[in-house]
C-alpha cells in the first residue's frame, strides 16, 4: 500500500492520457472540478498514503492491510483525473477520511468504506460490483454513505431530508456508517475555504444542525468540538475572527493565573499521595460565544475561558481528588455535577466542579480516570476494538444501541422523510434531565420533556394509554415538565387513546412519531373522508369535476409520491397537503394534456375562491374545536389546517387565530356550521357576583333551569371582599341558547354582570 508521491503522479498522468474521455460523474462536494493530468501530477504529493499506511500497520493484520490496499487502488482508479477546487487530486479526500477513521482504530471494513465512500455517488459504480470485489459488508457501508442522486425530488429540502433518513437508518443498522460519515464531514469542513460564501453557510448550517449533535450524542467529543468551531467560523466569520483575537490577547494576560493554578493543584495532589495528570484546557471559541449569547455577557465577563482536567488512576481517586481540590479552593455553590454516578446519555463520565481560584476567578475542573477520559474523547469509537461481553463497556453499548433502535422505531411510525428528520433533530437536543421509575431505574430525557414523554420512553403502549401520573408521589398532569431527580409513575387506562392536543407539549421524537402514527392509522377513515371533501371543494372552485379520469389520477399519484387516492385524501385531511395546491396542480396537469377538456375559470371567480366547508361537529378527531375560543354554532368560524391534526376550528373573533392567520394565511380555510347538529358544545362564561351567601347555588341552579350542563366551575382569588368572579364551562346547543341562558342569569339578585369568556 506504500505508494510514493512520484509514483502516484506518474499513475495519474498515465491514466488520464489513457482515459481522456472518462465521464466526470457527479460530485457531492461542489468544490470538486475536473482538471488536466498535468495539474493532477503537480498536486499528487498531497495524496500520499504513507501516513495512513503507518497508522493502519499499528493494529491491522497483513491480510487486512492487503484488502485495504485493494480498496485504495480501486478508489484511486475511479477518481483519477478528478480534482478538488483546491487543486488537490480528489483521492486525497478519501485518504484523509480513512486517516481519521484509523485514529479511531476502526476495522478494515470501515477503512475500506472510507476509501470507497464516493465511488457509487461520483462514478456510478454499482453496489453489485462492490459486493463482488470487497464483500457485502463493505458494499453496504458505502451504500449507506451514498446520496440518493438518481431519485427526482420535488425540492432541495425534500432531497436533503430523504438523504439524511437513508444515512441515519443505515447508521441504526451499523454505527460504522455514521463514524465514516463524520470523518468525511470533518475533512470537508477543514477544506471548506475554497467554496463560495453561500455554500459555506449552507454546509456549515447543516453541520451545526445535524452532524454536531450526532457527534455529541455518540460521545465523539473531539470531533464534536472541532466541527462546532469550524461551522461557527463559516457561519459567522467576523464574530469568529473577533473572538479569536480576544482569546489570543487574553491568553497572554492570564498565563500567570493559569500557571499559578497548575502549580498549586499539582503540588496539593502530590502532597496527598494522589497520582494524577493535570493540564489546562481552553474552551472552544463557539463555547465562549454561546455563553456570551445565552447569558448576554461581554467577553471580559466570561471569566472561565480556561478549565482544568485531572486524570487519575482509579474510580475512588476521582472523589479523593475532588475533596483535595475543595480543600485548596472554595467551591461555588450549585456548580458541582457528578456524571460518574449518573453518566450522560453518550456514556460520558466525569466529576465537574467550579472553584474560586486566585484573584477571585471561577475555574472549572473535570476529574476522571484514564478509561473515562478515553470514552470522553472518542465515545462509541473508543470501544470499537472491544467485544460486547466486556462488562465495563456494556452500559455505553446498551445506551447507544437503545438510541439507534429508537431511530428504527421512529422510521416505522413516520410518514415522510422531513417528519423523520424533525423527530431525530428533537432527540439530538444535547441537554438532558434524569428521572427515575418507581423501581429506581434511571431514564434520560431531553430538557423540557414531560410526563407523557417519559411514558412513551418506557413503552409506546404505556404512552398511548396514559391518563395521568404521580411525580414524587403527588398527582400530576401529562403535560407536567420533568426535573432532575423526579420519581415518575404513569397511570394508564385501556380505553385511553392519544389526543391531537398531545402534540402541543410532547418533547421527544419517539412520542411525537407514535402519536402521529396513531392519529394517522386509527383516524384514517375520518381523515380520508374530510380530505375527499376538501379536495372536491377545491376542484369545484377551479371548475374541475372531482371525479378524476384514471390516467390523470395515476399521473397525479406518480408526481405526488402517494400510493393511492385514499392516501392522498388522508394527507389532505390531516393537513400534510393543501387541497388548494393539489387542485391547482391537477389543473396544471390537465392544461398540459391535450386529451383533457378543461373549461376556463369562471369570470366571477377567477382566483378559484373556495366555498366554506360545512362543519357538523361530529366529524371525530379529524375536526377539533379549538380550546382557546370554544366556538359554538352561530359563531362566525374559520379553520386552521394543522399537520397531522386535521382542521382546528376557531371563532373569527379569536385573537390567537388572528395572529396565526397573519403568519400562515395559506393554512386557513373558511368554515360554516351545518344544520340539525343534534349535540351540545362547550363554552366559557364569567359571572361577577356580590360576595354573599348562596349566590353560587342560585347561579348554578339557573344554569340548570336554562337546560345547560355545567362541566367546570371556578372562582377567581382576589382581594375584593365585596365582589367575586365565578367562571363556568357549560354545554349549550348554539349561540341563541347561550344568549337566553345569559339573560336568565343576569336577572338573579346579586349578579352584577355575565359575559362570554374568550381567549
Amino acid at each position: 500500500m506504500n505508494v510514493t508521491p512520484a509514483e502516484l503522479a506518474l499513475s495519474v498522468a498515465q491514466n488520464s492520457r489513457a482515459n481522456p474521455d472518462r465521464p466526470a460523474g457527479k460530485n457531492p462536494d461542489p468544490s470538486v472540478t475536473r482538471d488536466t493530468a498535468d495539474t493532477a501530477a503537480q498536486n499528487a504529493c498531497v495524496a500520499s498514503v504513507t501516513l495512513l499506511n503507518n497508522k493502519l500497520a499499528e493494529y491491522l493484520t497483513p491480510s487486512e492491510m492487503k484488502k485495504v490496499k485493494e480498496a485504495y487502488r480501486f478508489s484511486d482508479e475511479m477518481h483519477l483525473g478528478q480534482i478538488r477546487k483546491s487543486g488537490e487530486p480528489y483521492i486525497s479526500h478519501p485518504i484523509a477520511v480513512a486517516e481519521i477513521c484509523a485514529d479511531w482504530k476502526l476495522d478494515a471494513q470501515a477503512i475500506m468504506a472510507a476509501l470507497l465512500h464516493d465511488v457509487m455517488e461520483d462514478q456510478d459504480v454499482k453496489k453489485e460490483e462492490l459486493i463482488e470485489r470487497f464483500g457485502a459488508p463493505v458494499a453496504t457501508l458505502v451504500d449507506g454513505l451514498s446520496k440518493l442522486d438518481k431519485i427526482e425530488f420535488q425540492s432541495q429540502i425534500e432531497a436533503q431530508a430523504e438523504n439524511f433518513r437513508k444515512m441515519l437508518l443505515a447508521m441504526a443498522r451499523d454505527v460504522r456508517v455514521i463514524l465514516v460519515k463524520l470523518a468525511d464531514r470533518l475533512h470537508n469542513m477543514r477544506t471548506l475555504g475554497f467554496m463560495s460564501p453561500e455554500k459555506k453557510r449552507r454546509i456549515a448550517r447543516e453541520t451545526m444542525e445535524v452532524y454536531v449533535p450526532i457527534a455529541h450524542r455518540l460521545g465523539l467529543n473531539n470531533i464534536y468540538r472541532e466541527l462546532q468551531d469550524l461551522a461557527f467560523s463559516h457561519l459567522y466569520p467576523l464574530r469568529y475572527r473577533t473572538l479569536s483575537k480576544a482569546v489570543k490577547a487574553a491568553r497572554g494576560n492570564r498565563r500567570e493565573v493559569v500557571s499559578k493554578i497548575l502549580d498549586s493543584v499539582k503540588n496539593t495532589l502530590a502532597a496527598g499521595g494522589i497520582r494524577a495528570e493535570v493540564y489546562g484546557r481552553e474552551k472552544t471559541l463557539f463555547g465562549i460565544y454561546r455563553k456570551m449569547r445565552n447569558k448576554h455577557l461581554s467577553f471580559s465577563q466570561v471569566l472561565d475561558v480556561y478549565g482544568f482536567r485531572i486524570v487519575v488512576d482509579s474510580f475512588a481517586g476521582c472523589y479523593v481528588a475532588l475533596g483535595t481540590l475543595h480543600a485548596l479552593f472554595k467551591p461555588m455553590p450549585g456548580k458541582f455535577k457528578d456524571y460518574i454516578a449518573i453518566p450522560k446519555l453518550n456514556g460520558y463520565q466525569s466529576l465537574h466542579t467550579t472553584l474560586i481560584g486566585p484573584y477571585g476567578t471561577p475555574v472549572e475542573f473535570q476529574i476522571r480516570t484514564q478509561e473515562m477520559h478515553r470514552v470522553a474523547e472518542a465515545g462509541v469509537a473508543a470501544h470499537w476494538l472491544y467485544k460486547n461481553d466486556d462488562a465495563s463497556l456494556t452500559d455505553l453499548q446498551q445506551r447507544t444501541h437503545a438510541w439507534l433502535q429508537s431511530l428504527l422505531d421512529i422510521q416505522q411510525q413516520t410518514g415522510d422523510s422531513a417528519e423523520f428528520l424533525e423527530h431525530v433533530k428533537v432527540d439530538l437536543f444535547p441537554d438532558s434531565v434524569y428521572v427515575f421509575t418507581p423501581k429506581s431505574k434511571i431514564i434520560a430525557l431531553p430538557r423540557g420533556a414531560t410526563v407523557l414523554d417519559f411514558a412513551y420512553t418506557i413503552h409506546t403502549d404505556i404512552g398511548d394509554q396514559a391518563i395521568a401520573a404521580r411525580v414524587n408521589h403527588e398527582h400530576a398532569a401529562l403535560r407536567t415538565e420533568l426535573r432532575n431527580g423526579d420519581i415518575v409513575e404513569i397511570v394508564t387506562a385501556p380505553s385511553s387513546r392519544p389526543s391531537p392536543n398531545w402534540l402541543t407539549f410532547v418533547r421527544t421524537g419517539k412520542a411525537r412519531s407514535a402519536i402521529r402514527h396513531h392519529l394517522r392509522t386509527i383516524n384514517l377513515t375520518e381523515s380520508t373522508e374530510l380530505g375527499k371533501r376538501l379536495l372536491a371543494q377545491a376542484l369545484s372552485a377551479v371548475d374541475i369535476d372531482p371525479l378524476l379520469p384514471d390516467a390523470l389520477a395515476e399521473r397525479l399519484l406518480r408526481e405526488s409520491s402517494a400510493k393511492s387516492l385514499e392516501e392522498l385524501y388522508a394527507d389532505i385531511g390531516v393537513g400534510k397537503r393543501m387541497a388548494t395546491l393539489v387542485a391547482r396542480h391537477i389543473r396544471t396537469l390537465m392544461e398540459s394534456d391535450p386529451s383533457c377538456a378543461l373549461p376556463p375559470l369562471a369570470t366571477d371567480n377567477p382566483q378559484g375562491k373556495l366555498d366554506p366547508v360545512v362543519i357538523t361537529g361530529n366529524e371525530g378527531t379529524a375536526v377539533q374545536l379549538s380550546p382557546c375560543c370554544l366556538p359554538i354554532p352561530g359563531d362566525d368560524i374559520i379553520g386552521q389546517l394543522k399537520r397531522d391534526q386535521g382542521i382546528t376550528v376557531h371563532s373569527m373573533e379569536c385573537e390567537l387565530a388572528k395572529r396565526q392567520h397573519a403568519k400562515e394565511p395559506e393554512r386557513w380555510i373558511d368554515l360554516a356550521w351545518g344544520t340539525g347538529l343534534g349535540r351540545r358544545f362547550d363554552c366559557r362564561v364569567k359571572v361577577l357576583v356580590n360576595n354573599e351567601k348562596g349566590v353560587l347555588a342560585r347561579v348554578a341552579a339557573e344554569i340548570g333551569e336554562s337546560d345547560a350542563n355545567i362541566t367546570h366551575v371556578g372562582m377567581d382569588d382576589d382581594r375584593d371582599h365585596l365582589m367575586k368572579q365565578l367562571r363556568f364551562t357549560i354545554q349549550v346547543e348554539d349561540r341563541v341558547h347561550l344568549a337566553r341562558l345569559m339573560r336568565n342569569v343576569r336577572r338573579i339578585p346579586g349578579v352584577a354582570r355575565i359575559l362570554r369568556e374568550r381567549a
